[in-house]
C-alpha cells in the first residue's frame, strides 16, 4: 500500500463532514444529511469479488460502500443557493439490491452551524428528482405543513420535469405534487446564480443536470450523480444499477473525467465518501480521484 492510499484510506469509508472551499467571491460548502450504504457488486455490475478484494479500502466493516449524501451550498456576499436538499429526515433500510440502508436529518443543523437559515436560501437548484436529492424540498414544516424551502424557487432542468410521469409511477406523487408549487424550468447553458451554469446531460434521469461554477480563475463541476463512488472514475465503464441509461451515463463519464483533469477544475461528487471535494491526476500514482482539502 502506498503513501498516497494510506493517506486516503479512512476518508474513502466514512461519509464526509461540512467541508468549504473558496472560488473568487464564491463560497462552496459541502452541507451534509446523512449516508447511504450500498452493496457494491449490486451497484456496480460489471465489478466483481476480485475487485472489492484489492479494494478494501473503499468498503466499510460490513462490506458496503459507503456514501454521503447532502447539498452544496453556493454563497455570494448575502446570496445563497442550494443545489440539492439531502433525503429528509427519515431512515430506511433493504434486504437486498444495491441500497443497503440510507437516512438522513442533519441538514438544517448543518445549514445552520454554516450561519444559514432555510429562507435565506434564494433558489434551489436539483441535479435530478430521486429521493435523495429533493427530501428536504418535498418535508412539509412543522404545523403549517408548508415548504422548508418556502422561499426559494426550485430550478429543475425542463426534460427531468417533463419526464416526472416516471417518478409518479414509482409511488412519488406526493413529492412530486410538493415541488410543482415552486418549480421553474431551466434550460442548458442557463446561468442559475452568478458564476453557476446548468448544463443538461442525460443518463443518469431523463434530464440529469451538472452544474458549472467559475470564479478565482477555477471551475468547479457538481455532477450530481453521473458518479457514484471514486472508483468509478478509474473505470468510467462502470455504470451503476441506478442509471437510465447505463452506456449513455459511461460516455458521458469518460467526458467528464477528462475535463476533471484539466488544469484549474474541481470537481463535486455529492456521494463520494469523505472525498466530495477533488481532482483527477492520472499519473500513474495511485487512483485518479484526489481529494482537496476543504
Amino acid at each position: 500500500m502506498n503513501d498516497l492510499t494510506q493517506e486516503r484510506q479512512p476518508r474513502l469509508s466514512r461519509p464526509a463532514g461540512i467541508r468549504s472551499l473558496r472560488l473568487g467571491d464564491l463560497k462552496v460548502s459541502y452541507v451534509p444529511d446523512g449516508d447511504v450504504r450500498l452493496r457494491p457488486l449490486a451497484l456496480l455490475p460489471a465489478t466483481t469479488d476480485e475487485v472489492w478484494a484489492a479494494h478494501p479500502d473503499h468498503l466499510d466493516e460490513d462490506g458496503h460502500l459507503v456514501g454521503s449524501v447532502g447539498a452544496l451550498l453556493v454563497e455570494r456576499d448575502d446570496r445563497a443557493l442550494l443545489i440539492d436538499t439531502g433525503f429528509g429526515p427519515k431512515a430506511l433500510a433493504f434486504p437486498d439490491g444495491p441500497l443497503a440502508a440510507l437516512h438522513g436529518g442533519a441538514l438544517l443543523q448543518n445549514l445552520a452551524d454554516l450561519g444559514r437559515a432555510p429562507e435565506d436560501i434564494e433558489a434551489v437548484a436539483f441535479t435530478h428528482l430521486h429521493v435523495d436529492h429533493i427530501g428536504w424540498a418535498c418535508h412539509p414544516t412543522p404545523g403549517d405543513g408548508g415548504s422548508v424551502f418556502a422561499r426559494a424557487d426550485h430550478l429543475i432542468s425542463g426534460p427531468e420535469w417533463d419526464g416526472r410521469d416516471l417518478l409518479e409511477a414509482q409511488g412519488m406523487t406526493e413529492q412530486v405534487a410538493a415541488l410543482g408549487r415552486r418549480v421553474r424550468t431551466i434550460e442548458d447553458g442557463q446561468e442559475v446564480f452568478p458564476g453557476v451554469r446548468v448544463r443538461i446531460v442525460p443518463g443518469h434521469t431523463v434530464g440529469h443536470a451538472e452544474y458549472v461554477i467559475t470564479g478565482g480563475g477555477r471551475r468547479l463541476i457538481a455532477f450530481g450523480d453521473a458518479i457514484h463512488a471514486p472508483i468509478q472514475i478509474d473505470h468510467p465503464d462502470w455504470s451503476s444499477t441506478f442509471d437510465h441509461e447505463p452506456a449513455r451515463t459511461a460516455e458521458q463519464r469518460h467526458r467528464l473525467v477528462a475535463e476533471l483533469a484539466e488544469p484549474g477544475t474541481i470537481g463535486f461528487g455529492v456521494h463520494l465518501a469523505d472525498v466530495v471535494f477533488g481532482h483527477v491526476r492520472q499519473d500513474g500514482n495511485g487512483p485518479a480521484w484526489r481529494p482537496v482539502d476543504a
